[in-house]
């Protein structure tokens, strides 16, 4: 299991990102990348047993980029891996 502060961090960076993600961020801020906000949320559970950081990395950045998302069954799941 993953230590619970580690997911709360994790669930709260990817909430962060995808609120002030906007398509046009990278215009606006010159030198964003949501490169950058996907590896700043990764972070957290970076190393850590059981965790395919590609994965998690592709998850998120769909998180943050299309509003659509469902970031529930993201929660959902990675509460649940939390001890």
């Amino acid at each position: 299991m993953i230590d619970r502060a580690d997911v709360e961090e994790l669930i709260f960076r990817v909430a962060e990102c995808a609120f002030r993600y906007h398509p046009a961020r990278s215009t606006t801020e010159p030198g964003y990348t949501v490169e950058e906000d996907v590896a700043w949320c990764v972070k957290p559970l970076s190393g850590k047993e059981g965790v395919d950081a590609a994965a998690l990395a592709r998850t998120i950045q769909l998180l943050i980029t299309d509003p659509t998302a469902d970031r529930r069954a993201f929660i959902d799941e990675w509460e649940s891996r939390a001890r």
